[in-house]
Formats: C-alpha cells, structure tokens, sequence
C-alpha cells in the first residue's frame, strides 16, 4: 500500500482549508510498455488549483493530482524497452496521447483529442508510487537534484514552450506577466539566450517584484503600471484576465501575447469588455494560447536547463503539507517554485 493525497471534489480553496484528503492506496502494477515509479518529488502546479475548484475537474474521483514528477524506476511491465530498472525519470504534464493522429504523427501531441494529463485523467505524483507509458518517462540529466529537476517538468517545459511561440529575437523586448515558477524559469532562460533582451516584469506582489529585479529582471512593476519601453511580446502566466487587457496596451505593432494557462478564471472576466480595438489590437497585435505540452518540449528544455544550467529556486514542503503549498500558492505567496518532497 501507499500513502497519497488525493482530489475528493471540487470545491472553493478560499473556504476550504484542506481541499486535498490523505489515502492509503493499493500500489499500482505497470501494464503492456508501463513502468512503476517511486516518487521522490513532485512540483506544486496552479493547474492543481484549477483541477480542485473545477475548471479543468477530474474526471473521476478520488485523483492523485502532481504533474512534475521525479522517481526511479522500480518495476517494468511487459514490452518495456526505453526504460530500465533504476533509471531516474521525470513525468510531465502530458501522461498519454493516441501515438495515430495527424497531430501525434507531427510530432504535437499536445493537441491530441486524446490527450491526457497526469494528475487530472491519471494518477499523478501526490504519492509515493504512479505508473506511466515508458514513452512519456524522461531521463533526468544529472546536474540536478530530484527537487530541482521536478519544477523543470512543467513550470520549466510549459514556460520554453511559451518563449518559443513568442518568437523572440535577440534585442527585443519581452514582457512577463505574472512572476511564479514557469516566468521565473523564462526569465533565466531568456538572460543566457538573448543577452541583450530587456524584460519587463508585472506582477502583483512587491516580494515577486523585488525577486524579478534580483533575476536580472531590466524592469518591474505592478499590472496597472506602464513600462519604460513597449514590447515586442509578452507572455501571461496569471490566472485572471485584467493583466492580458493591461498587457495588449503595451505591445508594439506587429506584437504577440502568448498566454500560458490551462484556464482562466472567471472572477474578472468583465475587463474583457474593456478591450479597445484601436488601442489593444489594431495594428496586427496577436494572442495565442498555450495547449499543454509535447514530449519534445519537455525533452529539448531538459537537455537546455542541464546545459545552462538552469536551476529554479525552490520552497520544500513534506507530501503531507501539500494542503499548505496549495494555500500559499492561491494566496500568491511564491518564490520560484514549490516541492513536494516524498518518501
């Protein structure tokens, strides 16, 4: 048996105090090309939050939530060739694909219909054990730490993801909306790859802002505050709206908004009404959004964190306060990432 915590319903984390119940659960048994993993960390996401208030819900209950998952490979099932025994793995958001359509033969299996994500559709690493497709499992370069590897999975794939679709030059500048643990792992990759990119920090938080600035950070200030320069491309990591109204102002001619979440909340929607089209978007200013992941960002940012090297900041937290990382997480209370540590 294992210990796990685990998703029972949705409900509202500003009146729940513990959203996540402990379980004792049978330990699973990798099946046809599966592998069992023991878990020694697990990254603290806000799609956690998502999945327990219920914009992106489970589909059954209980889950395990945790999609930034480090272990080592303790069991492999039958047809398992990628992985062996021993072999220090990292599981990400993106659990499972159908491997057969036009998007997974391309090589964009995050924009499968048959996508599924760990933590939410399968159980994920709030636990001391999980299984997985061998071919979603990736080796976790040595340089790193398991606690230090287990923000790369997601905050770090889902922020290189991001800064690619921006399509980023040298010497331009970039905006970062929103300073949690995927903009803090933007802000370091972009200091080693475009040198003489300014970036421009907005965030809520005088404590996020002040750790922007520490980072390397050319400027920061709050989401209503207008920066020195204008950007060529910003990339939005709230959970609200206000700021991608607030950021489309800011942006040249020509600019692009990447907005890099799961799903927005709802509570400010109606600043989308405040959209003005010859000041927010005329000009061939563009938005896109971020699906998920693909195996291929999670791979090529790993061998790229390891080169660098990027190591994210980091607070640990006992699996069994996982409730508390949680709280301080809604409450804004971040610097870099947060951890599960397991076992």
């Amino acid at each position: 048996m294992m210990q796990a915590m685990a998703i029972t319903r949705i409900c509202n984390l500003k009146e729940t105090l513990n959203p996540l119940e402990s379980h004792t659960l049978p330990i699973p048994e990798p099946g046809d090309g599966e592998i069992l993993i023991k878990i020694s960390a697990c990254g603290v996401c806000h799609t956690e939050l998502d999945e327990i208030e219920g914009r992106t819900p489970p589909p059954v209950f209980p889950m395990v939530p945790g999609h930034q998952v480090v272990g080592t490979v303790i069991k492999t099932g039958p047809g398992t060739s990628q992985r062996q025994i021993g072999d220090r793995v990292g599981i990400a958001w993106i659990y499972s694909a159908c491997g057969q359509c036009e998007f997974c033969a391309a090589g964009k299996e995050n924009l499968c219909t048959d996508f599924k994500g760990t933590g939410r559709d399968a159980n994920g690493g709030y636990a001391e054990f999980m299984v997985v497709s061998e071919k979603f499992a990736h080796k976790i370069p040595e340089v790193f730490s398991d606690v230090e590897a287990a923000p790369l999975l997601c905050a770090g794939a889902i922020g290189y993801r991001s800064l690619r679709l921006t399509g980023l030059q040298d010497g331009q500048n970039l905006g970062l909306t929103g300073f949690g643990a995927s903009a803090h792992l933007v802000l370091k990759m972009v200091r080693h790859r475009f040198p003489d990119t300014r970036v421009m920090v907005f965030a809520r938080s005088s404590k996020e802002r002040r750790f922007a600035l520490e980072l390397g950070a050319t400027w920061s200030g709050d989401i209503p505050e207008t920066p020195p320069h204008q950007m060529d491309c910003v990339i939005d990591t709230t959970p609200v709206w206000k700021p991608v109204v607030a950021a489309l102002k800011h942006l040249k001619p020509g600019g692009r908004l990447v907005i890099n979440a799961i799903r927005k909340e709802n509570v400010d929607q109606n600043y989308l009404l405040n959209i003005d089209y010859p000041s927010h978007l005329w000009l061939e200013k563009e938005i896109k959004s971020v699906a998920n992941v693909a195996r291929r960002d999670v791979s090529e940012f790993l061998e790229l964190a390891a080169a660098i090297p990027i190591v994210p900041d980091i607070q640990i937290y006992e699996l069994k306060h996982a409730n508390r990382a949680l709280r301080e997480l809604k409450e804004r209370k971040i610097r870099g990432a947060k951890v599960l540590k397991v076992g």
